[in-house]
């Protein structure tokens, strides 16, 4: 049988991670506000655990994004698909990813993606020619390298 997974991201800024992410991806960031009030209204989660994002309640320490076409928990607010979920840390990145994601450009559009990628927020590390091919390995915000095919 197979499994159902999600990718996690520890990272230092779960929801401006998951904005960066959903822009990049064209992913939509899992609202999860009316089960953060479900949960605040019985008293299992307190005021220090949500913060305020874009008008709405959204966990301090954890943020998400999934595909739009994915189904998805209505009631939390939580895709049943793919998903990258961003976990706050203490501890800042170390070192080179050991996992990483790569998206894939249209062909002839690679240049295109990594301006647009810039402008949201991430920066080129190298450009990679190997094999025949190459790609672009990028940081995200928080230094987190990903490939442009």
């Amino acid at each position: 049988m197979a499994l159902h997974w999600k990718l996690v991201v520890d990272c230092a800024d779960p929801n401006g991670l998951a904005a960066f992410w959903a822009a990049a991806l064209g992913y939509e960031v899992e609202d999860h506000d009316a089960f953060i009030g479900q949960l605040m209204g019985v008293g299992a989660v307190g005021a220090e655990d949500v913060v305020e994002v874009a008008g709405r309640r959204a966990w301090r320490g954890l943020a998400a994004v999934r595909h739009p076409d994915d189904p998805f928990d209505a009631e939390r607010g939580m895709g049943l698909g793919r998903r990258i979920l961003f976990h706050a840390v203490p501890e800042p990145k170390r070192g080179k990813n050991r996992l990483h994601i790569d998206v894939h450009a249209a062909a002839g559009e690679r240049d295109a993606e990594v301006a647009r990628l810039e402008g949201l927020g991430a920066s080129v590390l190298r450009v990679v020619t190997e094999h025949g091919g190459g790609h672009v390995t990028m940081t995200d915000p928080e230094g987190n390298e990903f490939d442009v095919q």
